[in-house]
């Protein structure tokens, strides 16, 4: 039989060697913690001064935006056009009229056309309205605007623009043909008279064509 060893019991100095090992350990971490809420401290007066400033600076920031805003609504709120007018511009000014009118009635709008435009010179945006994508046609005067241009719209008003609304805006006139397709498919139009009542007498658009509020389904969405 293997002979039976004995632990030898743990002498006081390797206990005491043990003690004095943990008690640095907790020193240490005393010390840690220490310096922690002391730089916490030192900070706590910057903190509220940091966060004073990002407020002012977010508020400032805000304040532009509005006086912006307002600034571009004044200067359009008296903006009146002829129809003379509209016949003496090139298709550039005339869409950037149009952007013009609708900033004039409340629209976030911008200009968009150009090439690779899928259909759309102007698109606006309104809280109660939604989007809105506006096809300029201009024209000679006489001009007539066909069923293609309504077909074209209403292909990429949803898909491609995310459009509650569209409508096709021309200072010539349309195909009955055209009407009455924009008619069916939700294509709406504005004809050299609709444009008179929009441009010189005041009429918002979205009464002129009386536009529903936005639905919670975009109807173009399902556009084939």
């Amino acid at each position: 039989m293997g002979r039976l060893r004995l632990r030898r019991p743990r002498g006081a100095a390797e206990m005491v060697s043990a003690a004095l090992v943990g008690l640095a350990g907790l020193v240490l971490l005393v010390r840690t913690a220490a310096a922690v809420v002391g730089a916490v401290m030192d900070a706590w007066p910057v903190l509220p001064a940091l966060a004073l400033i990002a407020g002012a600076v977010a508020a400032w920031r805000t304040r532009q935006a509005s006086v912006r805003r307002l600034r571009d609504r004044a200067r359009s709120a008296v903006l009146h056009l002829a129809l003379t007018q509209f016949d003496a511009m090139d298709d550039r000014r005339f869409e950037y009229a149009l952007r013009d009118l609708l900033i004039r009635d409340g629209w976030s709008a911008r200009r968009v056309g150009g090439g690779g435009d899928q259909a759309a010179d102007v698109i606006g945006e309104q809280d109660r309205f939604g989007r809105i994508v506006v096809q300029a046609k201009h024209t000679r005067v006489g001009g007539k605007v066909g069923s293609s241009v309504m077909y074209a719209v209403k292909g990429t008003a949803g898909p491609a623009h995310g459009a509650d609304h569209a409508v096709v805006i021309t200072n010539g006139s349309f195909t009955r043909d055209a009407r009455e397709w924009g008619d069916r498919h939700g294509v709406h139009w504005v004809d050299r008279e609709k444009l008179r009542r929009w441009a010189e007498t005041g009429a918002a658009l979205h009464e002129l064509l009386g536009l529903p509020a936005r639905a919670r389904a975009n109807r173009f969405r399902r556009a084939a």
